[in-house]
């Protein structure tokens, strides 16, 4: 969600405040800020400057340009609203009444009531309505106690005044801290929410997600959680919870996190819809290469004890990553025979089903960062090791697109979907990859535990093996027509999207994408619950898409669809161009394929036709209202 960048070295550090947030835009967000220290030559002093900006970041960009933020050390934010409208005054950097001390924060001060209530007591004025706006009341407090011992004023008094007042929050939160008082240091910190050091050239950058950083430096330090650092020129001061000091050698970047531009696309959605192919042609290369040997379906890495004894699966998920989880549970189950649940990782916190024995837990997440997928996991492991007998260990998997994150850190198995950076916030090539992975998994499932015979699993792979192909050519001839039929669709109010079995999930996808981007009020249902209560709004004002592939339901599918057209609807089709799909007002012709590939297909039509409806209202479709990249608080 919120982006937090913070830089101390030897350059200005406005322009690399500004650069950093820029490239966290696509994370979603409502305003922005920047707050620098810089050091007065003549008197040897320092001052604290403070921009912020309500809406886009070219909005901050004008003010530091007309009022200026001078200084080498600096902390930026782009705010996605929480607490509070989104307005200038609850912008980041907040400050301390004496406007000496400055912090950003992303994540939920859940006890901000009761500590803003204590420090209204003590005579503290709040200028917003942010729960952050306590963090720098707090650490004035504890930096006045420290200067009254007649310590010395440095960059380790404001790491304690921090330290301090950390135990203090109750919630998940990083955060970087700055003080007039030392412009050659700040202050970062991170619990349950993510932060990354870039280590330069005598100068640090901090960031709370690594393509702020890719510009900068290949070279990072991810935080662990509960620590905190003091960054100066000559270095970092690493120390955990109990304030202990840390070694810990870098890493290195992965390739493909710098933000690429939209090349002539109009928007980044619209380009990483067209990267598809791509997509599924790297992922084929690393799993189906051809030199795969007979006896091991697809290349994975996952050693032998990942697949020894188990019985059940469990998958933890949000939003898109969740409609993903309910396709590869269907192939899972399906296909390799595994009995398999898919939960809200947002409600499996609170209702939790009894453990069951030899049970992988799966979490899926394109950011790696998911707030409620990361705690699910974090609870279902404790449940398990608090249950102590050998076959309720805990044995996790993440799927995700980014290595570099906390999920990465969490759990000891994971899939890389590795589709790139995606900077539109409606998930689509990512949405792919994540489908691709549980496709990997389904064949190696299948093969070790015999449900499906040598020739089932090669023609699954055949098919897997042609998609790149076929994608190319859907996205090709359907961003040609679903442009011109959006033209037909843009003014309506409501849709449904329809579909059964393995791509009911499908419309499930459909009706969010169309939902996320263009505003418009879309529902997704299993094409058989229709009668037992939607069919009460369908008229001639509302459309439904139904998706009907040849398979075991496909005739029920157009029975449904037909049951629509007799209330008026107008019907749109996602189905192969043959006599049966006729009674289709609109047809999104796709491959006549096996049903197990199917959804793999059908994705694109209905991504191409929430883009450019959205596209043709005129919406912010890169950076839809309300939403965010990365959904970091629960």
């Amino acid at each position: 969600m919120c982006g937090i960048v913070a830089v101390i070295g030897s350059r200005e550090a406005a322009p690399l405040l500004l650069e950093g947030l820029r490239q966290l835009e696509y994370r979603g967000y409502d305003s922005a800020g920047l707050a620098t220290v810089e050091l007065l030559a003549e008197d040897g002093s320092s001052r604290l400057t403070c921009q912020r900006a309500q809406g886009k970041l070219v909005n901050l960009t004008a003010c530091v340009e007309e009022k200026g933020a001078p200084g080498h050390c600096g902390i930026g934010h782009t705010r996605w609203a929480t607490h509070g409208k989104p307005e200038e005054r609850n912008a980041h950097p907040h400050r301390d009444g004496s406007g000496l001390v400055a912090v950003v924060q992303n994540g939920i001060i859940e006890n901000h009531r009761s500590l803003r209530e204590a420090l209204e007591a003590e005579g503290v004025r709040f200028v917003s309505e942010t729960d952050t706006e306590v963090i720098p009341h707090l650490i004035s407090l504890e930096l006045r106690a420290l200067q009254v011992q007649d310590r010395v004023v440095n960059g380790r008094m404001l790491l304690e005044a921090v330290q301090r007042v950390l135990p203090q929050l109750k919630g998940a939160y990083a955060l970087a801290v700055v003080w007039a008082e030392v412009p050659g240091a700040l202050v970062v910190a991170r619990k349950q929410a993510p932060l990354l050091i870039g280590l330069g050239e005598g100068e640090f950058l901090c960031a709370s997600d690594t393509p702020a950083l890719a510009g900068f430096t290949r070279t990072i330090l991810p935080m662990e959680d509960g620590e905190v650092a003091l960054l100066t020129p000559l270095g970092i001061e690493l120390y955990n919870a109990q304030g202990e000091r840390q070694q810990r050698s870098p890493s290195l970047l992965s390739g493909g996190d710098q933000v690429a531009d939209k090349r002539h696309f109009r928007h980044f959605m619209l380009k990483e819809i067209h990267e598809q192919p791509e997509t599924a042609e790297l992922w084929v290369a690393r799993h189906l290469p051809p030199d795969l040997s007979s006896d091991e379906p697809v290349a994975l890495p996952l050693d032998h004890s990942f697949y020894a004894d188990l019985e059940r699966i469990q998958i933890l998920a949000c939003g898109t990553s969740r409609h993903a989880a309910l396709v590869g549970a269907y192939l899972l189950e399906q296909f390799a025979g595994i009995p398999t649940s898919v939960f809200y990782a947002s409600e499996f916190r609170y209702a939790p089903p009894p453990l069951a024995p030899h049970t992988l837990t799966i979490g899926v997440t394109q950011s790696g960062e998911t707030a409620d997928t990361l705690a699910a996991l974090t609870m279902d492991a404790q449940r398990r090791q608090a249950h102590g007998e050998p076959a309720f260990a805990p044995r996790q998997l993440g799927v995700t697109n980014r290595p570099e994150s906390s999920l990465t850190r969490q759990v000891p198995y994971i899939l890389d979907i590795g589709a790139g950076i995606e900077v539109g916030v409606a998930a689509t090539k990512t949405f792919l990859g994540q489908l691709l992975a549980f496709y990997g998994l389904a064949l190696a499932f299948a093969a070790r535990r015999r449900q499906r015979s040598l020739s089932e699993i090669a023609s699954l792979k055949d098919e897997l093996r042609a998609l790149p192909d076929q994608l190319r050519s859907l996205v090709e001839l359907h961003d040609q027509r679903c442009e011109v039929l959006a033209n037909r669709f843009a003014d309506t109010q409501d849709v449904i999207f329809l579909g059964r079995g393995i791509n009911y999930p499908i419309a499930l996808e459909g009706a969010l994408k169309l939902k996320e981007i263009s505003y418009i009020h879309a529902e997704g249902y299993p094409a058989g619950e229709m009668k037992h209560g939607p069919i009460a709004l369908l008229d001639a004002r509302v459309p439904v898409v139904s998706i009907a592939m040849p398979g075991v339901v496909f005739e029920k599918v157009l029975s449904n669809a037909q049951e629509a057209k007799a209330r008026d609807a107008k019907l749109i089709g996602v189905a192969p161009e043959c006599p049966d799909t006729a009674l289709f007002d609109a047809l999104l012709p796709v491959p006549e394929v096996s049903e197990w590939i199917s959804p793999l297909l059908t994705l694109v039509p209905i991504q191409l036709l929430s883009y450019h409806i959205a596209a043709h209202r005129g919406l912010d479709v890169d950076q839809p209202r309300n939403l965010a990249k990365s959904v970091t608080v629960e």
